[in-house]
């Protein structure tokens, strides 16, 4: 089964601003975002890819940007599966403002039993981001064979449940995983499970090629947002 390279969009004006933005539309980059955007491509240099998929958003879309423009060749494909959480009412406040509601205490210690007003549960989020990438990882292994990798960039809740899946853990768990923005998080899905080999990584990414690139054994771990970033 394919590899599946997870990008956390870059850093966006409501990261530094200390807002939950959701699909709050319009949350750009800013200057340091795009220049993590930027160094994207040389990072990932070595390693082919078959796909680049992307939650709906803006500051996912201006993130692959520069890795689309250095592999004109590559196909993008929106996947509403990945969008960011619905937060609802949530949206656009200040996490500042946020930490004080009853809520929060719940999304923190007990996700599995969190919904936003207005918006989803975490379940929901949880369950349908891992349909999401089951769909891909058939579609990609049909398409480009099965140890194809294919980069997905979504958002820190999202790669954190993702992780959660794919290391059998609860739900209730996954505010103990943490990604940073424009960080790689790398799943190798096999017939039978997944493993994790990498986890929030910000650095060199060349040993994630597939041996027919590389030669040598790529399996070889190395471990290096949202509601529950620190």
């Amino acid at each position: 089964m394919p590899t599946l390279i997870l990008v956390r969009h870059g850093r966006s004006t409501a990261n530094t601003a200390g807002i939950l933005a959701g699909r709050t539309p319009g949350v750009r980059l800013d200057d340091h975002g795009r220049a993590q955007a930027e160094a994207l491509p040389a990072r990932l240099a070595a390693i082919p890819l078959a796909a680049a998929v992307s939650s709906p958003l803006e500051r996912c879309r201006e993130t692959l940007a520069p890795l689309l423009a250095a592999r004109p060749g590559l196909a993008v494909h929106e996947e509403e599966g990945v969008n960011e959480c619905d937060y609802g009412d949530w949206s656009g406040r200040k996490l500042s403002e946020l930490s004080g509601e009853p809520l929060m205490e719940v999304v923190q210690q007990h996700p599995s039993a969190a919904a936003f007003p207005g918006g989803e549960s975490m379940r929901h989020m949880h369950h349908r981001a891992a349909g999401a990438v089951r769909t891909w990882n058939t579609r990609i292994a049909e398409e480009h064979g099965e140890d194809a990798a294919y980069v997905l960039c979504t958002h820190g809740d999202i790669i954190k449940s993702l992780v959660a899946d794919a290391l059998g853990l609860h739900l209730d768990l996954f505010q103990r995983i943490s990604v940073q923005p424009c960080s790689v998080t790398a799943i190798r899905f096999t017939r039978l499970r997944p493993f994790l080999v990498r986890l929030g990584d910000t650095g060199d990414l060349d040993s994630l090629a597939p041996r027919s690139a590389t030669g040598e054994d790529a399996g070889r771990a190395t471990v290096g947002g949202g509601t529950g970033a620190p």
